[in-house]
């Protein structure tokens, strides 16, 4: 069963009409006329029983002896079936904040991640009648879905290609609202939207994963430098034979290109070592 609307009428009219009933009861009390009396209570009680006020953004599930009658979004004053129980669900979007959980992620390296949940109640039906608690099911199956999500991607992409908790935490996010909307839709819940507010290495790993990041980081700007050396020492060469102001034969070419590689590989500033010829 879905939400259906319930009946309703204006309040203020029942409202006034509950103080034309009292009025009217006191009245036939003084009157001495009992029955009259008893009759008018009556229907003041009935009156007043059917009497509620609706806030904004607020819905009011109703049943009567049982049975689900409708619900009641429109705030005001009003009146709905007298001697019908109420449940208050509030339409407001609301935000849930997981806690720091410690999970394995696909290579099996444990991480602390965790996400801030915004959703909010679109079927009061199902948040009332589905689940037995609708806050306390979005925390369990956020949890959930946030470990599910975390243990199919690695923490990060040391290779090209493929996605990485740390990465692509757009496309990752958008993973965990889609997953979490199928869990919530049972509860009448709507995910607005689902984003990671953190994410790190597990203590006992921290150390050994920062020094392979920074190996890592190394080895690529190694490449970056030796590509950038090959192609300095090959315009040098080519720029001399151009210019033609120097013969250089392949012997003298592999130890002028050695020296330049040196020279620009180094992390450290080289040491000139100038011939100023022979003694003899």
């Amino acid at each position: 069963m879905n939400e259906k609307n319930a009946w309703k009428m204006n309040g203020f009219l029942m409202l006034l009409l509950s103080l034309i009933l009292i009025g009217a009861a006191i009245y036939a009390f003084v009157q001495e006329s009992i029955a009259a009396g008893i009759i008018l209570t009556l229907l003041f009680v009935i009156v007043c029983s059917g009497i509620m006020v609706i806030k904004p953004n607020e819905a009011k599930v109703l049943t009567f002896f049982g049975k689900y009658v409708g619900s009641v979004r429109e705030s005001g004053i009003w009146m709905v079936i007298p001697f019908s129980a109420s449940r208050k669900v509030s339409l407001r979007v609301c935000n849930f904040n997981s806690k720091t959980l410690k999970v394995n992620d696909v290579e099996g390296n444990p991480v602390e991640i965790a996400a801030v949940v915004v959703y909010k109640v679109v079927n009061s039906f199902k948040a009332v009648f589905d689940v037995d608690n609708y806050e306390q099911f979005v925390e369990i199956q956020s949890e959930t879905a946030l470990r599910h999500v975390a243990g199919k991607y690695p923490y990060d992409q040391f290779e090209e290609g493929g996605y990485s908790l740390r990465g692509n935490a757009d496309e990752v996010a958008e993973e965990l609202a889609r997953e979490l909307q199928e869990r919530l839709k049972l509860a009448g819940v709507e995910v607005m939207e689902a984003r990671l507010t953190h994410l790190a290495y597990a203590t006992e790993i921290a150390s050994a994963m920062l020094q392979r990041q920074q190996a890592t980081a190394i080895i690529a700007a190694r490449q970056k430098i030796v590509e950038g050396a090959v192609g300095m020492a090959q315009m040098a060469i080519a720029q001399l034979l151009n210019d033609g102001t120097v013969d250089l034969d392949e012997e003298r070419k592999m130890v002028m290109i050695n020296n330049l590689l040196v020279a620009i590989v180094s992390d450290r500033a080289a040491q000139p070592v100038i011939n100023t010829g022979s003694l003899y």
